[in-house]
């Protein structure tokens, strides 16, 4: 049986393909290339360029034998999706309808789903449990939350199970440089102030000075993207082996404000850069660290790269990577 991976072209997802055939898994992947490169696909998976929202593409790929989707097609860029809703509700809501609807059409019944942390909004307790209120403050965490409760109805009324994945904040590239965060003018802290760094940028700016946090600017878990995609394998292993419906968070526990991650990003790369300081963006949340036992405990997930200066160092070396692919000869 064959894994689907929607979105496997892009930043989590290309990290994910790579993961599973190493796995040894039979992986499809379906997406458009409106933010993903088909480079950046492993070359023994296969890719078809569809819609996730195309029910005939889907039957087709779910109806030949595939057992499990992992689903990371989506928009994700918060602020874009205050400005334009519409777009998130259709990228992220409506056509993860269509995907659930496939799915138990063809008899698919193990889903992992890429979901956020964006869910809880600004959080009366950090670390933030799973049990916390969702309260998501854009229409990304919102078009997100509403996917978490469709599948929890959809696994309560048919035979099928999925694993929502909150993230909190991805980053880094894969330790052997086969591919990495590739998107154009991508806001990803972490890739700008890399860009910032390596003169591919004029500035990087940092979005609100003011918080209630130790230097002012927001405090966010950053989590390595290799050691993402093994929570999401070992989530695999489980609903195959017969494990229930579950919602787990995926982040280490601890904080980095974003001055701290300038500060490392400068450190890696031995270079300065020019950050200018900007006022605070709606839907941005001042303080978000996971509480992540359950995930550790229950998945026996053991991140391998927990650390600000690993992660930094990953990502530097993917852009300058990328910079020689994209550099003409």
């Amino acid at each position: 049986m064959a894994v689907l991976v929607t979105g496997g072209a892009g930043y989590i997802g290309s990290h994910m393909v790579w993961s599973l055939v190493e796995a040894g898994e039979d992986v499809v992947v379906l997406d458009n290339l409106a933010t993903g490169f088909d480079w950046a696909v492993a070359g023994a998976a296969k890719l078809v360029v569809g819609d996730v929202g195309d029910a005939d593409v889907l039957d087709g790929i779910l109806g030949a034998g595939v057992d499990a989707v992992l689903h990371f097609a989506g928009s994700v860029i918060v602020p874009e999706s205050v400005a334009n809703p519409l777009k998130y509700y259709r990228n992220n809501t409506a056509n993860t309808r269509v995907l659930i609807e496939a799915c138990i059409r063809n008899g698919v019944r193990h889903f992992i789903f890429s979901s956020t942390a964006a869910v809880y909004g600004d959080p009366d307790v950090v670390p933030v449990g799973e049990d916390a209120p969702l309260r998501p403050l854009s229409p990304y965490g919102s078009s997100k939350l509403m996917s978490e409760i469709m599948l929890a109805d959809t696994a309560a009324a048919h035979d099928f199970a999925f694993t929502a994945l909150r993230y909190f904040n991805v980053a880094g590239a894969d330790p052997h440089g086969r591919t990495g965060q590739s998107t154009a003018n991508a806001t990803h802290l972490i890739k700008a102030a890399c860009e910032a760094a390596l003169g591919r940028r004029k500035s990087l700016s940092v979005f609100g000075t003011d918080y209630d946090t130790p230097d002012g600017t927001g405090v966010r878990d950053f989590v390595h993207v290799t050691d993402l995609v093994e929570a999401h394998r070992l989530a695999l292993v489980r609903l195959r082996g017969g494990g229930q419906s579950c919602v787990w968070n995926c982040g280490y526990g601890k904080g980095y404000s974003v001055r701290q991650v300038i500060d490392a990003v400068r450190r890696a790369s031995g270079r300065d850069f020019e950050v200018v300081e900007e006022p605070r963006r709606t839907g941005d949340a001042p303080l978000v660290v996971a509480r992540a036992d359950v995930i550790r405990r229950e998945l026996g997930w053991q991140p391998r790269y927990e650390d600000l200066d690993a992660i930094v160092t990953h990502a530097l070396a993917w852009e300058d990577r990328l910079a020689r692919r994209n550099t003409p000869a």
